[in-house]
């Protein structure tokens, strides 16, 4: 198409194939072969002059369209290096999301304008493949065999609880002191504990109370409200401890692991411009609320 626009445009298969760096013979058999497979004339040729046909006047209008159509493309997609733009697809667990994304995502939108964001949010696994999402944020690293996994930070889990429970409650000082106290637990298959240090070494205390939940975003609204005491990752209850509507406590015996965010992706997504630009800035947002806690 290239090619034949600009024949028509420079008057000459000579010029033309000056200007498209081939020769004379090359650019001939090239319009010859194209008006064979269309089974058309698209050029009159005579010694003196050169001159599209009828059907040649068509074809020059729709491929100036159609080659214009990929120069903007092409432009769009080179300029996305530099200048992230489309549609990110998230899915996140509830608790992440409504305590950090909450705040992270309005903060990436504004640092980049032509990105738009769809959250969905699932406690359970989902395949990004199937469910046609860029990134999936869980605290677990299993994926399939076409999948990406990165880390995107790592964390600790902490006990905590509203100050109006407190005051109501008193502030527990140890394993022995939990055991009357409303403990707002993980709804789980597997019992759940809490490793505890204690005088005779760590102890698994298992948290009882009136209420329980599959779902971390709940217990977080519980114990915001009061209810009672949770252990969460501070991923999900770090900005209100900051904000001081939850308190750490049991710093001294609380016995958490180091906890890892994993972001997963379909291996054809990972290298999207938009997908980068998400992935870096949430690293250095959680690195910065993570510096924020050991200032704190």
């Amino acid at each position: 198409m290239n090619a034949f626009v600009r024949i028509v445009d420079l008057g000459s298969f000579a010029k033309a194939a000056e200007d498209l760096r081939v020769t004379p013979s090359a650019l001939s058999k090239l319009i010859s072969r194209l008006e064979d497979r269309l089974g058309v004339r698209l050029l009159t040729r005579t010694t003196r002059r050169l001159a599209p046909t009828s059907e040649g006047s068509l074809y020059l209008e729709r491929a100036r369209e159609i080659l214009e159509l990929i120069g903007r493309t092409e432009a769009d997609v080179s300029s996305a290096r530099s200048q992230p733009k489309g549609r990110l697809r998230i899915n996140s667990s509830t608790g992440f999301a409504r305590q950090t994304l909450l705040h992270a995502v309005p903060a990436f939108l504004h640092r980049y304008p032509e990105v738009s964001v769809d959250l969905t949010l699932t406690d359970r696994l989902i395949d990004p493949v199937a469910e046609q999402v860029d990134i999936v944020i869980r605290g677990s690293p299993s994926a399939g065999s076409d999948l990406v996994v990165r880390k995107l930070a790592e964390g600790r889990r902490l006990i905590c609880a509203a100050p109006s429970y407190l005051e109501r409650a008193g502030t527990p000082l140890s394993a022995a002191d939990l055991e009357k106290h409303n403990c707002i637990a993980l709804l789980s298959q597997s019992p759940t504990t809490w490793p505890l240090a204690a005088e005779n070494g760590l102890v698994r205390f298992q948290p009882k109370g009136t209420f329980s939940c599959d779902n971390v975003g709940m217990l977080f609204d519980m114990a915001i409200a009061g209810q009672g005491i949770v252990r969460l990752a501070d991923f999900v209850v770090g900005q209100a401890v900051r904000e001081g509507r939850l308190l750490e406590i049991l710093t001294d015996i609380n016995r958490s692991d180091t906890i890892s965010l994993w972001v997963l992706m379909p291996k054809g997504r990972f290298h999207a411009p938009r997908v980068q630009a998400f992935l870096d800035f949430m690293e250095e947002w959680l690195k910065e609320a993570n510096s924020a806690d050991v200032t704190a």
